[in-house]
């Protein structure tokens, strides 16, 4: 546990104090990618610009983010800082978050198979299972607009229309700890993802910007879809996307309590109860990979 300074936001800041090489990991979950760092001294700060050139794939080392793991502030054994490859900060990831349970397993930043993690969205408890699948309890979903946050009138916005230029595009906004539309569409392969989607992330509706998933329903325990992330654009998975495409699609398509979701990258399993007495989280099962490790020099990053 560190300092009694006091601790900036997850994820605005800048490096401070000369810096040398840094070693990192790479992983991904079901191809959603994230350079991860290691920082028991909650030190490194991590400024937009750096967080963009490491993740880019030609000049840097690529990824959909990065993911700094520091000792907990608030009650947690971990917290998770996670930024986009904009540059931008994200509340809560769910491929992140199970990568992380590896990550710090191996780096021995943790010692058990049980995390609670911190998070832009509260308290994450994470499980390494026994077939190296990570679970983890995403907490419960979010309808209210104004925390979502969308500009709706009305108790939720599950049946919101948004109003674009050429007509009304009716979405299913919630939160699971960060912004999502869903979209139902036909086939999520011939969806206009990289049109719509950043057209919404940037609508004066959102005014935190959104993720936004085109979501196919093929049958009551299997949902397939593709993903605009807010920060990121197109990526092969979104772990918080398919928790909110499947709490959608129980809602509104009468799904069952547990569904595969197919992402471009590969599989996820969620389950939720649906609505009820009593705390009904939503959780995610699912596994993280790493792909490999190095080192960088964070000057040349700057």
């Amino acid at each position: 546990m560190l300092p009694e300074r006091p601790a900036p936001p997850p994820g605005v800041s800048q490096v401070g104090g000369s810096v040398g090489p840094m070693d990192f990991d790479k992983y991904h979950g079901i191809g959603n990618d994230f350079v991860m760092l290691a920082d028991p001294d909650d030190a490194l700060r991590l400024a937009p610009r750096t967080v963009t050139r490491l993740c880019d794939r030609r000049l840097g080392i690529g990824g959909d983010g990065v993911i700094r793991v520091a000792p907990g502030r608030a009650g947690g054994d971990l917290l998770m800082d996670y930024i986009n490859s904009d540059g931008s900060v994200g509340e809560m990831c769910g491929n992140g978050i199970r990568c992380l349970a590896l990550f710090a397993l191996e780096r021995d930043l943790a010692t058990g198979r049980s995390l609670r993690v911190e998070t832009g969205a509260g308290i994450k408890v994470v499980e390494i299972q026994e077939d190296g699948r990570v679970r983890v309890d995403m907490g419960e979903p979010e309808f209210r607009p104004q925390a979502i946050p969308v500009v709706w009138d009305g108790d939720d916005a599950l049946h919101a229309k948004i109003e674009l230029g050429e007509g009304l595009v009716e979405a299913a906004c919630l939160s699971m700890g960060n912004p999502h539309a869903v979209l139902f569409v036909d086939d999520p392969a011939t969806a206009p993802v990289t049109t719509l989607g950043p057209e919404l992330e940037h609508h004066p509706a959102f005014p935190s910007r959104v993720n936004v998933e085109f979501v196919a329903v093929h049958g009551r325990a299997r949902i397939g879809m593709r993903v605009w992330e807010r920060g990121s654009g197109e990526t092969l998975a979104c772990g918080t996307g398919a928790c909110a495409a499947a709490v959608a699609a129980r809602l509104l398509r009468d799904t069952d309590p547990t569904v595969t979701v197919q992402l471009p990258g590969g599989e996820l399993e969620i389950t939720w109860a649906g609505p009820g007495d009593g705390p009904r989280p939503v959780v995610m099962t699912g596994p993280a990979t790493k792909s490999f490790a190095g080192t960088f020099d964070l000057e040349a990053y700057r």
